[in-house]
C-alpha cells in the first residue's frame, strides 16, 4: 500500500483551517497529522510531527509564514513548505521562493488547487498558483530558465557547490564559514564564482538551482 502524504496545516482563522481540514481529509492519499493557529505553534507541531508537507498561511501571528519557511529550511529541510495566502503580488512570491517555499497557493483558489499543489511539491516540483497573473508566473519561470540554461553542477568545484547548498538551506555567509572552517571572505568568493558560472543573480536563483539538482531533498 502506498504511503500517505503526511500534512500539517497552519492558519490563524478557524473557518479557513476547518475548510483546509475538510479538503485534506477527503483525499485517501493525504494524512492530516497536525494543526496550528499561529506561527510558533506551527513550528512546534512541525518539529514534533515532521510531516512531508506543511501548509502555512503567510500572515500568522508570532512567526509569519515566510520566517517559518526560512527556519524550517535550516532545521527541517525535508519538510516541503507550501504557503497559502491572499497576497498576489510578485514581491511576495519571490520572497517566498527565496525563503525556500516549494508551493504558493492563493486562498481564493485553495479549494481547486491546494490538493494538487501538495502532490506536486511531493514530486519535487515547484507549484505556483495558476490564478496568478501571467506576468508573475513568467517572472518565476525565468528564474527556472536561468537556473537551467548552461547551468550544470559539474561546472562547480566541491567548495563552490558546498557554499551554494548551504546558502540554499538558508545559512548566512558567517554560518557557512564556521561550518567549512573558512573565512567569511573566502566563502563570499566561492559564492561569487559559483553564481557567475551558473548565472545566478539572487538567493531565489540559488534556491531554484539547488532544488533542481536535488540538493534540498534529503539533507
Amino acid at each position: 500500500m502506498k504511503q500517505k502524504i503526511r500534512v500539517v496545516l497552519a492558519d490563524d482563522h478557524p473557518v479557513v483551517l476547518a475548510g483546509l481540514r475538510n479538503l485534506i481529509e477527503a483525499e485517501i492519499d493525504l494524512d492530516l497529522v497536525g494543526e496550528a493557529i499561529n506561527g510558533q505553534a506551527a513550528l512546534t507541531t512541525i518539529q514534533e510531527k515532521k510531516p512531508d508537507v506543511a501548509v502555512v498561511d503567510i500572515s500568522m501571528p508570532e512567526i509569519n509564514g515566510i520566517e517559518l519557511a526560512k527556519r524550517l529550511a535550516r532545521e527541517l529541510p525535508d519538510v516541503r513548505v507550501l504557503v497559502l495566502t491572499l497576497f498576489e503580488e510578485r514581491s511576495f512570491v519571490m520572497r517566498a521562493l527565496a525563503a525556500g517555499v516549494k508551493g504558493y497557493v492563493l486562498k481564493r483558489s485553495a479549494a481547486e488547487n491546494l490538493v494538487h499543489a501538495i502532490r506536486a511539491v511531493m514530486q519535487g516540483k515547484l507549484y505556483i498558483d495558476p490564478s496568478l497573473t501571467d506576468e508573475i508566473r513568467q517572472s518565476v519561470t525565468k528564474v527556472d530558465d536561468k537556473c537551467q540554461q548552461g547551468s550544470n553542477a559539474r561546472e562547480l568545484t566541491e567548495r563552490e557547490a558546498s557554499v551554494l547548498k548551504f546558502l540554499a538551506r538558508g545559512l548566512t555567509i558567517k554560518e557557512i564559514a564556521g561550518r567549512l572552517e573558512l573565512s567569511a571572505k573566502t566563502v563570499d568568493t566561492y559564492k561569487a564564482r559559483a553564481s557567475e558560472k551558473l548565472h545566478l543573480k539572487s538567493r531565489a536563483d540559488i534556491i531554484r538551482f539547488a532544488s533542481a539538482q536535488g540538493w534540498l531533498e534529503n539533507v
